[in-house]
Formats: C-alpha cells, structure tokens, sequence
C-alpha cells in the first residue's frame, strides 16, 4: 500500500536534492553517495504524519534491506528512526520503482549478521560506532505481504 500524503522535503539540500535527483531519474543518478550505492526509503514522519523520504546506504541481502540508524556516529539516532519505529510500513526505492516493505529492528546475533554486511557496503560505519557511546540501531526492511 503506497503511503500518500503532503510530502515534506528533508531540510537539509544534500539529502533534499539526493532524493529528487533519484526519484527524477528511476534511480539512474544521484545513485550514490561517496562512491557508494543508496536506496531512497518513504515513510510516515510520527509528530507530523507527513510524507518524509531519505535516502540511506544501500545495504541489501537475498532482497531484504538494512537501515542503520548511525546519524555519522553522532551521540542521539536520526529523526528517521523513531519515525519508522513508530509506523514500520515503508517504501523503499532501489531503482526506478519504489515497493513496499515492513522495517523491524534487530538484535543480538542478527543484529550482528547485518552489522557486518552493513560495513562491507559501506565501511565507514564501523568508525561511527566507534566515535559515539550509543549502540547504533540497525532495522532490516523485509518486502510486504499482501500490501
């Protein structure tokens, strides 16, 4: 089920230009960030009940997703996280067509196994965990049945 609504653009032009520059082109540019693939992922704001989007690394396994929650390794989660804690249904885009998927966070060993992908596609997030206290959150996207 498509989440519709008034669409608020993230406040910071990175992330605001990233998303319309892949929406625009079903995913053929502005594709990566640092060299590295990112997938655009829609989802209900939970103070706003706005139309948030956001593009995240692109962290994929057997056609199931992962979020990491790092904000850079900054001390608090993104705004995203609470956000898709709170309405779990999403849409995430990796290429021209978005899909529907339920996020879910993970823990212990599994936690553990997507950690591990999560650094070999971007590899950067092993030095975010190391520069914040917070334990860094990771939810896996997993396609919708019957959405």
């Amino acid at each position: 089920m498509p989440i519709s609504g008034e669409y608020v653009p993230s406040a910071w032009k990175m992330s605001r230009d990233q998303v319309a520059g892949y929406e625009a082109s079903g995913g053929r540019t502005h594709a990566t960030i640092v060299g590295r693939p990112v997938v655009i992922v829609t989802y209900r704001g939970h103070r706003t009940g706005k139309v948030r989007k956001t593009p995240v690394m692109r962290v994929e396994h057997d056609g199931v997703y992962a979020m990491v929650a790092s904000m850079g390794g900054a001390p608090t989660n993104p705004q995203w996280y609470a956000s898709i804690v709170a309405a779990p249904h999403v849409m995430l885009q990796d290429g021209p067509e978005p899909q529907d998927f339920v996020a879910r966070e993970v823990h212990g060993d599994e936690k553990a196994l997507w950690w591990e992908r999560a650094v070999e596609a971007f590899p950067t997030y092993a030095g975010y965990q190391e520069k914040t206290t917070r334990e860094i959150p990771v939810l896996v996207l997993e396609p919708a049945t019957g959405a």
